[in-house]
């Protein structure tokens, strides 16, 4: 595929909040979503697991994006998006802990700039009116 067909093409993102800030992932990455219950710690996990939940009889990993991404700022922390496992690092169940889920929107491939930073967890930038939504990539967090 040319670059130009790939910058024309239509993508779903996932929109979602963690602090002040909204970011989005490719949908065709998320399994489903659900409301966040009771976690059990693990100890010794890395900093950014926050613990494992049985959903749907699998032991599924919740991580914190913000502790990967280093956001500051408090959030609900409401929901989980949960990947799916054909789609994440050695096929495992991981959701990300995110304060709330706004919507699945279409988006542009040329509605899409280049990210500012050299890191390959962000995909890009979208402007929308005065705001910026940071299109993350899921699969670079290791759980």
């Amino acid at each position: 595929m040319s670059e130009a067909t790939a910058r024309t093409r239509t993508v779903q993102l996932l929109e979602f909040e963690l602090g002040s800030e909204s970011y989005a992932v490719d949908i065709a990455h998320v399994a489903e979503i659900v409301d966040v219950n009771e976690l059990t710690v693990v100890p010794n996990s890395a900093p950014h697991v926050e613990g494992v939940m049985d959903l749907r009889g699998k032991t599924t990993t919740i991580v914190d994006p913000k502790a990967v991404f280093g956001i500051d700022g408090d959030g609900e922390r409401k929901r989980i998006v949960v990947f799916d496992r054909e789609r994440t690092v050695e096929g495992k169940s991981v959701g990300w802990i995110v304060d709330e889920v706004d919507q699945v929107v279409e988006v542009e491939g040329d509605d899409v700039e280049t990210s500012p930073v050299d890191d390959d967890a962000v995909r890009g930038v979208i402007k929308r009116d005065d705001d910026f939504v940071i299109w993350v990539r899921p699969t670079v967090l290791d759980a």
